[in-house]
């Protein structure tokens, strides 16, 4: 480096690959060390915090006692490059080091990270998580202690593997012991964290808490949701649902009436930050997935930041290269086609909206977990994409199913009615089975289900999969 280069940096200050060191001192390793395990960087010595060059003064030995104090301090052992550049007639010393392959870096049996322009300690879940990623392994990988395959519900995985094999991605054998270690999730009869969060007859209590909240500290409903990570989802996604407001476009024509329902959230775009939540989840947190709908928002909090490299700013993009902090878990769930690529659910999700006017997606990392909201101030009431051509009357009952219960009550209870009917007469009649018969949408379905639930009239028993609905006796 020469002296322009050198005082180009300095001018520009300390930042996340550049530290400045009036002297040596235990510092210096501590930095190296945030730097390795981080992108890279260099400490300069003989520059103050401000900017200003004083210089050291060097004897025969003393850049071999430096390094070799280095070494002595940290785990694997830190070797850095050394330059000595002069300036203004002063000798300033530039340790330089790279991100290091195997992370983390200790020193003296502590962990320092850099961000912007610090050095952090990290915590025992951010040093776990780092070196699994530096060894590109991924904690759900691992053994699950004390489990065998016998804890593995087998149902559970056939279901998954008829799924697999028809979304055509990938084909799994039939036999479930053999698919799960085709997929490397069952190794000497033992499954991985993964095997058992997906497919494990036991509950793990792994929670997501769903809460439809009138004021931050006004609470309406909430439920706690746990199992099997597919049981969890399609559970949390008819929750969800249970709780939205729907708009209905109303179509009239010569020939006939159609009615478009608009859900008060595009639920690609509920589903992609459910998801994400579920796969990208710390599993090794206490802390349960939190889910909070309020009249006009709906956010997601999950007990993980941001794995890897990624940053806030990097996500407001669509050219982002994100890391898997779940990596057998993520593969199953693009194996089912329930996401459609590694990376993009983002991207997705800022798609999904841009049909709804008012709408914005909002996201925030933290130490603590990631926070994601969609939120809007007027809710989407109409498609104005729909053709309105001169052999076309269009009326718009643009109105919520709140305004208009006194409308639609009589057709809404005869629909009940025909689904307690139905239920009756087979308890382990499908969400789909349903809404074929009647001839009405999965989501309206949903919605129905939540309503008789939420009345007492209907429980249902065992997983949403292979579970069955109970026509509950009046007291």
């Amino acid at each position: 480096m020469n002296q322009k280069q050198l005082l180009d940096i300095i001018r520009k200050g300390e930042s996340e690959r550049v530290e400045f060191k009036t002297s040596y001192s235990n510092e210096v390793a501590v930095s190296l060390s945030a730097f390795c395990n981080a992108a890279g960087g260099c400490v300069m010595i003989g520059v103050t915090d401000k900017g200003e060059i004083k210089g050291v003064n060097l004897q025969k030995e003393t850049l071999a006692e430096w390094i070799n104090d280095i070494k002595s301090k940290t785990v694997p052992a830190i070797v850095p490059n050394v330059d000595l550049v002069n300036v203004q007639r002063k000798t300033v010393v530039l340790f330089t080091v790279a991100e290091y392959p195997v992370k983390p870096v200790a020193v003296k049996g502590r962990h320092y990270v850099r961000r912007a322009n610090s050095n952090h300690m990290m915590t025992a879940f951010e040093i776990s998580n780092m070196n699994l990623q530096s060894r590109n392994l991924s904690w759900d990988s691992y053994p699950y202690e004390g489990a065998t395959i016998k804890d593995i519900d087998e149902g559970q995985v056939n279901r998954f593997i008829a799924k697999v094999n028809l979304a055509g991605r990938f084909t799994l054998p039939n036999n479930p012991k053999t698919a799960l270690e085709k997929l490397d999730m069952l190794h000497e009869g033992v499954p991985t964290n993964a095997a058992m969060i997906l497919f494990s007859k036991k509950n793990l209590r792994y929670n997501v808490h769903i809460g439809r909240f009138k004021t931050p500290s006004t609470i309406i409903a909430d439920k706690m949701i746990n199992g099997n990570l597919y049981d969890v989802l399609e559970e949390s996604m008819q929750t969800i649902i249970g709780h939205l407001k729907f708009a209905f476009d109303i179509n009239i024509t010569d020939a006939d009436t159609r009615r478009t329902e608009i859900p008060e959230y595009p639920l690609d775009a509920v589903r992609e930050l459910l998801l994400n939540s579920l796969i990208h989840r710390d599993y090794q947190s206490p802390t349960d997935i939190q889910i909070k709908i309020f009249d006009n928002s709906i956010s997601f909090f999950n007990p993980s930041g941001l794995y890897g490299d990624i940053t806030e700013n990097e996500l407001k993009t669509d050219n982002y290269r994100a890391s898997t902090r779940n990596k057998q878990i993520a593969e199953a769930f693009y194996l089912t086609h329930d996401i459609e690529k590694y990376g993009s659910g983002f991207i997705r999700i800022r798609k999904a909206i841009e049909t709804y006017p008012t709408m914005e997606f909002r996201f925030r990392n933290s130490e603590y977990g990631f926070f994601s909201e969609l939120g809007y101030s007027k809710q989407k009431i109409n498609n104005m994409e729909v053709d309105t051509g001169k052999d076309s009357k269009k009326s718009v009952e643009n109105v919520t199913e709140n305004v208009t219960e006194n409308v639609t009550e009589n057709v809404t209870e005869k629909r009940l009615a025909k689904e307690i009917l139905l239920i009756t007469n087979n308890k382990n009649i499908t969400t789909k089975e349903l809404a074929e018969l009647l001839n009405v949408t999965r989501m309206t379905i949903y919605r129905d289900l939540e309503k008789l639930k939420q009345r007492g009239i209907l429980s249902h028993i065992g997983p949403d999969k292979g579970g069955y609905w109970k026509i509950n006796e009046k007291e």
